[in-house]
């Protein structure tokens, strides 16, 4: 992961509660229920086929204060974008090939949207975590000039979750239990389990940090 300062004595401090594990992170996966709710800036009570099938398109979720995770639907509807205030976009899953989404900072170019693209293959093989310190950095660039972020990939339910989740971690001092749970209740993630196992290496990285 992108840090520095960091030692090989760092990774021989003792951590009284253990290490944690991806196994550990996929439990709390499991056993916190997601709480479901309509997706932030839709109005139910339009009755137009138009506004109707927009809603079909589009799947977002405000998971904290300030921070949506949503899927390639959302992240291409400029008007949607606007609707909800967000400032930033956060595309986990930059590319042209299947699987991937093709937005750029070109495509928000008639907006006052900032973007950040990340080239992320969602299997368990990929090393997201060289991009935990980079995203959380324009995650927390978004919320402290008072603005909204959407973190996004292709379906919103593993990168881009991946990333809110080291976000937490590195910027608001949770650990990966507690990201996971806030997250989790307000959106149906996913991350898959080589994603966990890097949140788990960057949640025993943080808590050593902080003995």
């Amino acid at each position: 992961m992108e840090e520095s300062g960091d030692s090989q004595g760092d990774f021989l401090k003792f951590l009284e509660d253990g290490e944690t594990n991806h196994e550990e992170l996929y439990a709390v996966l499991l056993n916190t229920k997601t709480d479901f709710k309509p997706i932030p800036g839709i109005d139910l009570d339009r009755d137009e086929t138009e506004y109707y099938q927009l809603q079909q398109t589009l799947d977002c979720n405000l998971v904290y204060p300030g921070i949506f995770v949503g899927d390639e639907g959302a992240a291409r509807s400029k008007w949607y974008l606007k609707t909800i205030g967000i400032t930033h976009v956060l595309n986990a899953a930059e590319g042209k090939h299947f699987g991937y989404v093709h937005t750029n900072e070109k495509y928000y170019e008639d907006t006052n949207i900032k973007y950040l693209g990340l080239p992320l293959a969602d299997v368990p093989s990929v090393d997201i975590s060289k991009y935990f310190y980079t995203s959380a950095d324009f995650i927390e660039d978004a919320l402290k000039n008072g603005g909204n972020v959407l973190v996004h990939c292709k379906m919103g339910i593993s990168r881009s979750a991946t990333c809110v989740l080291a976000y937490l971690m590195i910027k608001k001092n949770m650990l990966a239990v507690d990201a996971i749970r806030t997250v989790r209740i307000n959106r149906d993630i996913r991350p898959n389990y080589g994603f966990l196992r890097q949140l788990a290496g960057l949640d025993n990285y943080l808590r050593r940090q902080r003995l």
